[in-house]
């Protein structure tokens, strides 16, 4: 459970990481990269900056590299943003969104083409027995 500090803390280390990735960092491995989420540790001195890269798998495997050399440069960029007695160390992790939207994505196709199978069997489809077969109270005779 994260406390309303730790929220707080962890939308600002997004915001000034946004922001000095978007002025560009000078590496040419670094590709499109979007912060997703930032989780600070109970004691603020560890934060796990979750990101995406937008492109191929060797993009995201440079993009990572670069990332990673830059983590100095961008925990003391954090550093001159925050006013807090001690910097969190930084932490930078792939974030699965992208494989997880695409093999949501083809969960759904799969159990949209199941369905059309099964309703294409059902058109031609009769009942086995009869057409109703639960059983009806008998309706009183008006011959007594």
């Amino acid at each position: 459970m994260s406390s309303e500090r730790q929220a707080r803390l962890g939308d600002r280390i997004r915001v000034i990481l946004a922001e000095r990735l978007e002025k560009g960092l000078r590496d040419p491995r670094l590709g499109f990269v979007t912060i997703t989420d930032v989780r600070v540790t109970g004691d603020l001195q560890h934060a796990s900056v979750f990101y995406t890269v937008l492109g191929s798998a060797e993009e995201r495997e440079e993009s990572a590299k670069a990332l990673k050399s830059a983590t100095g440069m961008l925990r003391s960029e954090v550093g001159k943003h925050l006013n807090v007695r001690l910097t969190p160390s930084l932490e930078f992790i792939a974030d699965a969104i992208p494989e997880n939207a695409v093999h949501i994505e083809d969960l759904l196709r799969e159990a949209r083409e199941r369905d059309e199978s099964v309703a294409g069997l059902a058109v031609g489809a009769t009942y086995a027995g009869d057409a109703d077969p639960y059983v009806k109270p008998r309706e009183l005779e008006d011959d007594e």
